[in-house]
């Protein structure tokens, strides 16, 4: 696991053995960190605005230690079949999953942030956080072991989070990701013992669910 002081100590480190300049969007359990969710992880989340920049990134933390390791040990096959997955390095119990552009076909808009945070070494790392109904809606994206009780802890601290964005979001991008709706109304089922979420938001699933198929 890493926790918050050695988060920032590792970054750090990652800017000094950068070749170049890079920027990314955290999200999982290190944007959650970032927004005082959680005090600690064993997954980095980023996604990368080209392959280029998750290069850089990649050939950055090899020589700190990190390999590369088989997707399967995390996604399912459903994740896995999409065209654009993620590359995931480990070192001991640390993980880094690094996405390009999207999230298993969830495009990530580079131009819509709630912060920025540097890391300034050799080059400069700047990463940049989501607001917390993407972070939800990302979490059941990713479907790994644990999002679910991270969705559960951002619930416990934010009493208002938007479904309606949530839900809009998700049937925004149905046609692009056939199960969206799917997980996501699990999800939402699974929270209803914990927080109210309204009966028109799963109304809004399912007639757009009948109406994709």
């Amino acid at each position: 696991m890493i926790n918050i002081e050695d988060q920032e100590a590792l970054l750090k480190l990652v800017a000094e053995y950068l070749d170049e300049d890079i920027e990314c969007v955290a999200i999982g359990g290190t944007a959650m960190m970032f927004e005082g969710y959680k005090t600690a992880t064993k997954d980095i989340d980023l996604v990368f605005s080209s392959l280029e920049d998750r290069n850089i990134f990649i050939k950055a933390i090899e020589k700190l230690g990190y390999s590369q390791k088989s997707l399967k040990l995390v996604y399912d096959l459903k994740r896995l079949q999409k065209k654009n997955v993620p590359l995931l390095y480990s070192r001991g119990d640390e993980r880094f999953d690094l996405f390009v552009k999207d999230v298993f076909g969830f495009d990530i808009d580079f131009k819509k942030f709630i912060q920025k945070h540097e890391y300034i070494g050799r080059k400069e790392l700047i990463i940049y956080t989501v607001n917390k109904e993407l972070l939800i809606l990302l979490k059941a994206i990713t479907n790994r072991e644990k999002d679910y009780e991270d969705i559960e802890t951002i619930l416990s601290k934010e009493k208002n989070v938007d479904w309606g964005n949530i839900v809009d979001e998700a049937i925004l991008r149905r046609n692009k990701i056939s199960w969206i709706l799917i997980d996501l109304e699990e999800k939402m089922l699974q929270l209803k013992k914990k927080t109210l979420i309204k009966k028109e938001y799963f109304d809004r699933i399912y007639k757009a669910e009948a109406k994709a198929k």
